[in-house]
Formats: C-alpha cells, structure tokens, sequence
C-alpha cells in the first residue's frame, strides 16, 4: 500500500493542531501511521512509536520531508515501564502532551475456544488492554496538572458487539477499553481532561493477514480505509476543550457485520 502524503503547504497553514504535542502508539503500520500523518496535515508534531525502530524512522522521515513535526520513540506497550520512559521523554522536550492516542493492537490467527492458548491470550491482552491501560496511565499525571488532554482509544466494533470470528481474547480486550474510556471520562472530567473510543468495523490494514482466513482484496476494497480513520481522529482532536466526543462507532457502506462472508464464519 502507498504512503500516504501530506496536504498541499498552502493547506498546512490552516494548522489548526498547530502547537500540539501528540503520541500515537502502533505507528509503525497500519491505523497508527495514517493518524500520525492526519495529525501532521493539521499542524501537530506527532511523536510516533512502535516496536520497530527502522520503520518508525522511515515513516517520521516522509513527514519531516514533506514540512510535518515528527518525532520517534521505541515503545514496546505492553511494558508499563516503557510507557513511563517514553511520556518522560516527551515532557523533557515539550513540557507537555495534548494527545495520546493508542492504536497499538493485534489478534492471533488462533483464537477460537477450541484452538486458543493462554499464551496467545497474553499476547492480545496485554497489547490491546494492559498497553491502552499503561500509555493512559503515564499520560494523565502531566494532563492532571495542566486541566487539559485528550485520550484517543482505538477500540473495534467488537468493542460494542461480540463477534464470533473475533474470538474471547480480541473481544473481551476491546469491550474492556470501551469501558476503561468511559471511566476515564466519569473521573477525569473534573480535571479538564476527555477520552474517546473510536470504534471502527473492519478496516483494511495489515492486521487482517492474521485471520484464519484472510480476506480477499476485493473485499478488502470494500471495507473502511486507514485514511478514514485518520481522519476521524483528526475531527476528534480538532474539536475544542470544552467538547467531549465519548464514542464514535463507523462501518463501511457494505457491513460485511451485516452482510456476511465466507472469511467471517469462526474456526
């Protein structure tokens, strides 16, 4: 798939993220490098970070070429003390972060009650819960202090209905960082601060190669697109302190949720 390119520079000067201080996690690929480069069209300077070192340097490099802020951290989210490192990185260099979003997120090709191992089911946890968990936690102390922030949780449309091709691991995750958003926005509130779960139906990205059957690419096609996540995301980060958008649920025209097909029978 193409990278995606920055808006024309006339368009960079509306920058209306101009100023703000925004890491995404999982940017090495997939939603997390597309809303690194939502974010660097509207102006933000976007601290990308992932496991992969080489590719998060590749893909802050197009920014930076094409007039974008980008920045790169080595983040492994299922380690607390990483997310720690990283957020302490970020204020030594900006004093502040705006907005975190955290789309770091797997599944196994593993996964039904039959085949799944608790090893496997470590693995999803701990990205897709224990990492939003640990990024979130990092973040809010900094946010506490300056009354403001904004948290950007990628959830899925399993977040909001079981699916049975997703599997126990993949769903009970992302029903738990549905929850763990609304928490965020009962307590946090009080301190300026709001949370949002995004949650998408299927979107072509990368992830969709660990099915027990992928889909095919013209299925593929017609699903949600990485650059509508992005710029979802954008219009939540654009919005002003005072509005909270909680959670926003988006399909593609041709819900295959609705409509089926024959990859989304559970194995």
């Amino acid at each position: 798939m193409p990278s995606s390119t920055l808006a024309p520079a006339d368009q960079l000067t509306q920058a209306p993220l101009d100023g703000r201080v925004v890491l995404i996690s999982g940017a090495t690929g997939g939603v997390g490098r597309v809303v690194s480069l939502a974010c660097a069209r509207a102006g933000a300077t976007v601290v990308m970070s992932g496991r992969r070192g080489d590719v998060l340097e590749r893909e802050a490099a197009g920014i930076r070429n094409e007039g974008g802020k980008a920045e790169v951290e080595a983040l492994d989210v299922s380690d607390a003390p990483s997310a720690q490192r990283v957020m302490g990185a970020i204020l030594r260099r900006h004093g502040k972060l705006d907005i975190l979003v955290n789309s770091a997120g797997l599944n196994v090709p593993k996964r039904s009650w039959r085949d799944v191992t608790v090893e496997s089911w470590n693995e999803v946890i701990r990205i897709n819960l224990d990492g939003t968990f640990y990024c979130v936690h990092a973040a809010l102390p900094s946010m506490r202090a300056r009354k403001e922030g904004l948290l950007i949780n990628i959830a899925s449309w399993a977040g909001k209905y079981t699916l049975a091709m997703a599997g126990a691991a993949y769903n009970g995750s992302k029903h738990a960082v549905v929850a763990l958003t609304e928490t965020l926005n009962m307590e946090e509130c009080v301190n300026g601060i709001r949370a949002c779960a995004l949650c998408p139906a299927e979107v072509a990205t990368p992830i969709l190669d660990r099915r027990p059957i992928p889909p095919s690419p013209e299925e593929r096609a017609r699903m949600l697109q990485g650059d509508d996540i992005g710029r979802a995301i954008r219009w939540i980060a654009e919005q002003p302190p005072h509005v909270c958008v909680n959670e926003i649920t988006i399909s593609p025209t041709w819900n295959r949720m609705y409509v089926g097909g024959a990859d989304l029978k559970p194995r």
